[in-house]
């Protein structure tokens, strides 16, 4: 595989999956910590002053699957998933330096500057892609919709997130294509991760979370609309979802709050709207400063799964979750970020993809509560899901 681009190199990589056991949190914080990143205690990054000679680290990307999430949690893990040969922790290392051994098939781009996508090519042959199939039909979705309001109405849980899933057989290299889906608009989170016959492409505009300057910060996304003049004013003014996001809010208030080491917790932003790719989204901003020290293990623990694509309260979701959805959510609804001296910035993946040795895996879904119609909520679904699809169907040769 070629180096890194900008002076940097890949040196090290970790890898967990759930049949290997143990807490995957603290493996992946002791494979950093060993690296040299100083995420035993995060709150340091505002001050931290950056190493820069060769061999020493710049930083690592981070993933993490839904379902690693899920044991972070203490919470169920659901369904197996789709796409096994993903790992479901995975950390690439980026050294300073442009020469040396790196990891086979590891790599990361647009996760931060100078990386670079360069997996083993699954392929030489020109890309191309079947027909997308679904994990259920647009009945068996309404009908999960309407398990999770009546689990809703047992009193149960507040809100559920409840995700479908699509896969499509390709051949040739997948990488264009999920890079296609990472330059999509509003993608605060664009970038390509890929290991050894595996990938995944992300777009996702959502902000699980942020370390930067002394405070934790997470911005959930909860309400989509179409993006038209008409879409805007009606997620301003539905009273459905602004409950969906206030729910999550507090959820997220709650998450940060039993975050050892952090401070009081505040809501800086509600309901603020923002477009992606064709649609508004109804996001807000929830921070706390560090004020003692805060260890990766702690906050991936405290953070992961996401609260906007679990529900509230988040334990009882994920049994929910388990019992709802027909396949795992993979790579998708987990982390996927950068680690720095100086910052961590996590994105949530929602909109994403994955890549395994023969299909393009795409999920899904959105918030129920007791007032969700399940047409609408099967709709939303479609709408989210689109563009992934058109992204890594353009220039593809079609089969079917």
């Amino acid at each position: 595989m070629s180096s890194g681009q900008g002076g940097h190199r890949l040196s090290s990589t970790f890898q967990w999956s759930l049949t290997d056991g143990g807490d995957p949190a603290e493996l992946v914080a002791e494979f950093l910590s060993s690296a040299g990143l100083r995420v035993r205690n995060l709150g340091r990054t505002a001050t931290q002053v950056h190493p820069t000679g060769d061999g020493t680290p710049c930083g690592a990307a981070l993933y993490v699957s839904a379902a690693a999430g899920s044991v972070m949690a203490g919470g169920a893990v659901g369904p197996p998933t789709p796409s096994p040969a993903l790992p479901d922790v995975y950390a690439v290392v980026l050294a300073h330096g442009s020469s040396g051994p790196e990891p086979a098939g590891a790599s990361a781009s647009a996760l931060r500057p100078g990386a670079t996508p360069s997996p083993a090519a699954l392929s030489s042959r020109p890309f191309s892609l079947e027909p997308w199939a679904d994990s259920w039909t647009a009945d068996d979705h309404a009908r999960a919709v309407a398990l999770a309001r009546e689990a809703i109405a047992r009193g149960d849980i507040y809100q559920v997130n409840v995700v479908g899933h699509a896969s499509a057989a390709y051949t040739g290299d997948p990488i264009p294509a999920l890079s296609r889906l990472a330059r999509l608009a509003g993608a605060r989170y664009g970038g390509v991760l890929a290991g050894d016959g595996w990938a995944i492409g992300c777009a996702s505009p959502e902000t699980l979370v942020e370390v930067r300057d002394g405070r934790v910060i997470t911005r959930p996304i909860k309400g989509t609309r179409p993006a038209t003049p008409a879409g805007r004013h009606e997620l301003l003014t539905s009273a459905k979802e602004r409950a969906e996001h206030i729910m999550i809010v507090d959820l997220e208030r709650n998450d940060l709050s039993r975050l050892p080491g952090a401070g009081p917790v505040r809501v800086d932003q509600l309901f603020a709207v923002r477009e992606w790719s064709g649609l508004w989204q109804a996001e807000s901003v929830v921070s706390a400063p560090l004020d003692g020290d805060v260890d990766l293990a702690s906050l991936l623990r405290a953070v992961c799964p996401g609260g906007s694509v679990t529900g509230a309260p988040k334990l009882a979701a994920l049994d929910e979750i388990a019992r709802l959805e027909p396949v795992g959510r993979g790579a998708s609804m987990g982390a996927l970020g950068w680690i720095g001296h100086d910052h961590l910035d996590l994105g949530l993946t929602i909109r994403t993809a994955a890549a395994d040795g023969d299909r393009l895996h795409v999920w899904a879904g959105g918030g129920i509560t007791w007032d969700s119609d399940p047409a609408a909520e099967v709709a939303e679904a479609a709408a989210k899901a689109g563009p992934l699809r058109a992204a890594l169907s353009s220039s593809a040769v079609t089969a079917g």
